[in-house]
């Protein structure tokens, strides 16, 4: 399997180290990276800044514009860093690119992720929505099953390892 042909998608609830991982990542295998919360509509952001949850319809064309960029990237590979908390978010972001596609789930308990996510200074979303995403997440059934306790250089060695690619 050859990185360059592949998207990454970092996946988990708010706090899990999407972004780090995914930007360490990106560099390890010099493809690009973007952060899904950088496509966020204004409205969404909006939302969660009031600790508004985000539903189904405010979600829809944030993970359109994110499959775009996938799509756009298929051939060459790229990193996305997208919370992707239900299956039926997860087949919207492949669409189109389903062999191209390899998931990374980040995973940690309520209170670990309280802790990281209560000290955030500069992110939009607050704490208190947190138990939503929770409630909302599916864990997919497929993928790489990142642990919050390995380390970014750790989680990316589990990567390369699980899905054969050398880097």
């Amino acid at each position: 399997m050859q990185a360059e042909k592949k998207v990454f998608i970092i996946m988990g609830v708010s706090g899990c180290g999407k972004s780090t991982l995914g930007m360490a990542l990106a560099e390890h295998l010099k493809i690009p990276f973007f952060d899904g919360d950088d496509f966020h509509p204004k409205e969404n952001i909006e939302k969660m800044t009031q600790g508004i949850p985000l539903g189904d319809s405010d979600r829809k064309p944030w993970l359109a514009r994110l499959n775009q960029i996938a799509m756009k990237h298929k051939d060459k590979g790229a990193v996305i860093a997208c919370s992707a908390l239900r299956e039926a978010y997860r087949e919207s972001l492949q669409k189109g690119l389903e062999k191209n596609v390899l998931w990374v789930y980040l995973y940690g308990s309520y209170p670990e992720l309280l802790g990281r996510v209560s000290d955030r200074a500069s992110h939009y979303m607050p704490s208190t929505l947190l138990q939503s995403q929770f409630d909302t997440l599916e864990p997919p059934p497929y993928g790489i099953h990142i642990p919050l306790s390995l380390s970014v250089d750790q989680a990316i060695s589990r990567i390369l390892e699980d899905s054969n690619i050398s880097g």
